[in-house]
């Protein structure tokens, strides 16, 4: 190095250190809990409602672990008034001897130090969910404050902690006794951590009940003493079986009773249970530890090769299959198929660290082997199940194979070629698709304002015409006959169901933009139903949007101030003294409003307010597009009686 680069390379900051260096100074070690203060998300995901439900789900599953071992069977959470979240068990009580490693009581280790627990094979647990050991910890580090009691030994043992640090040690309370054995955490989360402290009643209680239905024998009571109050209980003794029956209300299934599949082989459990339905919609939900894999893995793998595999044994033992006819695909016997496969297992090998796929390959061949001994036997002892659930299978597949020439049809002439564009639809000129926005929109009034809004370099606009199908009643053959669904796929480019590859997908922000009306909400609803159904990915990415158009515009002069609901414009009133000063509009729907006034209000991106579609419970989920889409209408009908009072309809 030369005297004049030495000289460089020696220059100091404003501040007096040497610009450049990097010594043992510049390493943090963040002690304790102060890590998880620092960055929260590492540890709980977020910190918006989803990192504050999160909280609550890391003390449950502590309990439903003490289930899952034998020793718990009542677990109840309550949200008080002031926020505060209280969880009692009645499992064996965190211990509360002196842990001999950090010199603290079990208690104080578990609440203050990441990775403690009795889930790393010390012989505390053979199966649990919670296994990386943080999750009391973290739910402590994030409370203002956090109190635990452990009735143990007829004695009550109690502790209390500040933002994760302890107000004192461990104390037996004097004079006290009590015959009960159990944990009570009761936690308030820190307000400063925390983008809201507004819990989900509907979400939490539908998670707590897909615990229940998976640890069955085990008494889940959830109540939320905010407002007016709210209180479920669960309690299921069928386990997996039940789970099932309550997805498939309304389906008008094919067999009464679900195939439920239970065995121990080699350290793992299989539970398992499989119920056809009329739909034409798979609905298969898996677990390992009572955690939601959402993106499968082994057991999921194992799960359909049963199936497939001995759905088409039984179709050529029946003859209903010949010896020329090709075998059934994992598509044709999934159709209208809701299934729950549900493993616990001592060692799970979750891929990632969202626990959202299972790994551990010898599951596989013990799913598929205990599946399909279980399934060939009840369809042997049920031959007219067997031969509903094949037919079934078979119709699917003469379906699926007049879809596949449109579906070959409809890929081969993708956007990417050029020479095939949907004809109503205006592209943008962005070809980075992280850059492009496509707006699906009701109609050619609405397309034709649209059109003359938008940002023509990243915005594309395709108009509807009419109201697509409902594909909740219709065959995949059937859904590629209509021009509507068909313009929409090729728009995107990824092609959907099996064939989806997000990699092609030509915008990455779809955004649904209907009118304010009665129409323009079924139009919704009917693409929400498309998508959810066949291109779940577009939501589980946060592709999908849906625009928000104002309803009302009060106009002085040059001044117009947007209101797009009739909330915001009650408030206005309200502010006002109850006086509308200017010219009041409603607008019914986008073609009212000018190109100016659409990009201002609605594509501006600068302006414009768009809701996110997500899925939080896919169960729910499933539920709900059922009863509002599907052929039964008794539940739609108890739906709409039910909701009637909060509707706003333009009549």
């Amino acid at each position: 190095m030369t005297t004049t680069a030495r000289k460089k390379a020696s220059r100091t900051s404003g501040n007096g250190d040497v610009a450049g260096t990097y010594t043992a100074a510049n390493i943090q070690v963040l002690e304790g809990l102060e890590a998880v203060r620092r960055r929260p998300g590492m540890y709980i995901g977020s910190t918006d409602q989803r990192g504050l439900h999160q909280l609550i789900f890391e003390i449950v599953d502590n309990a439903i672990d003490e289930a899952m071992a034998g020793y718990c069977d009542r677990v109840e959470i309550t949200i008080e008034a002031d926020g505060h979240v209280h969880v009692v068990d009645n499992g064996r009580g965190i211990p509360v001897d002196k842990h001999e490693k950090t010199g603290l009581s079990a208690v104080e280790t578990v609440l203050t130090v990441l990775h403690a627990g009795g889930k790393f094979g010390g012989g505390g647990y053979k199966v649990s969910g919670g296994l990386h050991g943080v999750g009391a910890s973290v739910v402590n580090a994030l409370s203002e404050e956090l109190e635990v009691e452990v009735r143990q030994g007829g004695a009550f043992y109690r502790q209390s902690y500040v933002r994760g640090a302890p107000n004192g040690p461990l104390a037996k309370a004097r004079g006290e006794k009590t015959i009960e054995t159990g944990t009570v955490i009761r936690f308030l989360p820190d307000s400063t951590v925390f983008e809201t402290l507004d819990y989900d009643f509907d979400m939490l209680s539908g998670r707590f009940r897909e615990m229940a239905y998976l640890t069955k024998g085990v008494f889940i009571k959830f109540v939320d003493e905010r407002g007016i109050g709210s209180e479920r209980s669960y309690y299921f003794d069928s386990g997996v079986e039940a789970f099932v029956r309550h997805i498939n209300r309304g389906k008008g299934v094919l067999h009464p009773d679900p195939i439920y599949v239970i065995e121990d082989r080699d350290g793992v459990q299989v539970e398992a249970a499989v119920q056809y339905n009329a739909t034409y919609a798979e609905s298969v939900y898996s677990f390992a530890n009572c955690i939601k894999t959402i993106d499968g893995g082994s057991h999921l793998t194992g799960f359909r090769s049963a199936l497939t595999r001995v759905l088409n044994e039984t179709a050529r033992k029946a003859k209903i299959l010949k010896d020329n006819d090709t075998n059934l695909s994992g598509d044709d016997v999934r159709e209208g198929l809701t299934a729950v496969i549900s493993v616990k297992i001592g060692e799970p090998q979750f891929e990632g660290q969202t626990k959202t796929r299972l790994g551990n390959p010898e599951v596989k061949g013990i799913v598929e082997s205990i599946v399909a001994a279980k399934l060939s036997q009840a369809l042997e002892e049920n031959p007219a199940v067997a031969r509903r659930i094949i037919e079934k299978a078979l119709t699917a597949s003469r379906a699926r194979e007049a879809a596949r020439k449109a579906r070959d049809l409809v890929q081969r002439k993708g956007l990417l070629e050029g020479s095939s564009l949907p004809g109503k639809l205006a592209d943008c000129s962005e070809s980075n698709p992280e850059f492009s926005e496509l707006y699906i929109v009701e109609g050619d009034s609405a397309g034709g304002s649209a059109k003359g809004a938008r940002d023509r370099r990243t915005q594309a606009v395709l108009p509807l015409r009419g109201k697509i199908l409902n594909v909740e009643k219709a065959r995949l053959d059937k859904m590629l006959e209509n021009e509507q669904v068909r313009n929409i796929i090729t728009a995107l480019g990824t092609g959907f169901g099996d064939d989806y590859d997000p990699a092609r997908l030509r915008y990455h922000k779809i955004v649904i933009m209907t009118d304010a009306d009665v129409d323009g909400a079924h139009i919704r609803t009917l693409l929400l139903t498309f998508f959810y159904r066949f291109m779940p990915e577009l939501i589980a990415n946060s592709n999908l949007y849906i625009a928000q158009p104002p309803l009302f515009s009060i106009t002085k002069g040059r001044n117009v101030l947007w209101f797009h609901s009739e909330k915001e414009l009650e408030s206005h009133v309200a502010k006002t003294d109850r006086k509308v000063d200017g010219n009041l509009q409603r607008y019914k729907g986008l073609g009212e409003m000018n190109p100016e006034q659409l990009w201002e209000t609605t594509m501006d991106p600068e302006k414009r307010s768009l809701l996110t579609v997500e899925v939080h419970d896919a169960e729910a989920a499933d539920e709900l597009f059922t009863m509002l889409m599907g052929d039964e209408v008794p539940p739609r009908r108890a739906f709409i009686m039910a909701n009637a009072l909060d509707a706003k309809l333009d009549v």
